[in-house]
């Protein structure tokens, strides 16, 4: 087994142990009785959907200050006018270019 498959092993193993766990906390609290302290199953719960929508809205405002600071993309308008500029001085240049000639003769036998 190598070790990525043991990794994947042990996080398949730990989420099946917390699934349990969680299941026993929230619908069997009280079983053994003493074990645990009254009320346990609505902090689990609480604690749960706190959780839940520290994670959804934490994402919602990460995305929302993305979209805030960064700034907005050139109009296309101005991309083309830039690239037809661009193709203009490079039209222009090799124009601009003297013709290399070939000396006569190369490449007769």
């Amino acid at each position: 087994m190598s070790k990525d498959q043991a990794v994947g092993a042990l996080l398949v193993l730990i989420s099946i142990v917390i699934m349990v766990l969680y299941i026993w906390l929230v619908f069997f609290p009280g079983y053994p009785p003493g074990l645990l302290p009254p009320g346990i199953d609505v902090i689990i719960l609480k604690l749960t959907g706190t959780v839940a929508i520290i994670i959804v809205f934490g994402i919602l405002a990460w995305i929302g200050y993305t979209l805030a600071t960064t700034p907005p993309p050139k109009p296309i308008e101005e991309i083309e006018k830039e690239l037809e500029e661009e193709l203009k001085e490079t039209e222009k240049k090799e124009q601009e270019k003297p013709e290399e000639a070939k000396p006569e003769g190369e490449g007769t036998s």
